[in-house]
């Protein structure tokens, strides 16, 4: 484990290849039941590179009139969002030493040419709460920075099967995805990445 300077937390190869298999046939049942979309930004209505979904009680979302936001149904099936896997469950029990279970899954699909600009995890109310990611696919190259859009930033990679935690002070760090690395990795048989970030949202 790689303790960087804000207190975020990097598990390299947490997940072993069949746990990530494993993961990747549970999110491949989600998307059935809830299927990826393409986000917009808020204003202007550019759609992001990035398709996703959610599972748990709420889910995170976004559009050009209401902006980001937490909800309990899908913004296009209306549906509510699917159960959190047990799965998932067991992994923030481990991993995040907090009291309560995690409201939101979000399931971001990453094509190999998508990216995430820096930006900060600040729509939940439960900051003291971390945010747990879990990397499957493809290499992506991860930069974090500070508290301030304009801090310093550094980067470095995450490979299929690795844990990230943005907790303590680097809860509300900026961070994004600058690219990812095509043929990484043969989890994926058509390419590109998942990432699924677990949230509390509510104290």
């Amino acid at each position: 484990m790689a303790t960087l300077a804000n207190g975020i937390r990097h598990l390299p190869g947490y997940l072993d290849r069949a746990s990530q298999e494993h993961l990747v046939d549970i999110i491949r049942q989600i998307v059935v039941e809830a299927p990826l979309y393409v986000p917009v930004m808020p204003g202007t209505g550019r759609p992001m590179s990035v398709r996703m979904t959610n599972c748990g009680p709420l889910g995170w979302v976004t559009d050009k009139s209401q902006g980001y936001r937490y909800q309990s149904t899908h913004p296009v099936t209306g549906k509510a969002w699917p159960q959190m896997p047990q799965e998932l469950l067991d992994l923030w029990e481990k991993l995040a030493d907090h009291a309560k279970p995690p409201e939101a899954c979000l399931v971001n699909f990453y094509s190999d040419d998508a990216k995430m600009g820096l930006h900060q995890d600040k729509d939940e109310n439960a900051f003291d709460a971390p945010v747990l990611s879990i990397s499957l696919g493809n290499t992506c190259l991860f930069r974090v920075g500070g508290l301030d859009r304009k801090a310093p930033t550094g980067s470095f990679k995450l490979s299929s099967g690795d844990v990230v935690l943005l907790g303590g002070e680097g809860r509300l760090a900026f961070h994004g995805v600058d690219r990812i690395y095509p043929d990484t990795s043969t989890l994926l048989k058509n390419g590109g990445r998942i990432n699924l970030t677990l949230r509390r949202v509510n104290p």
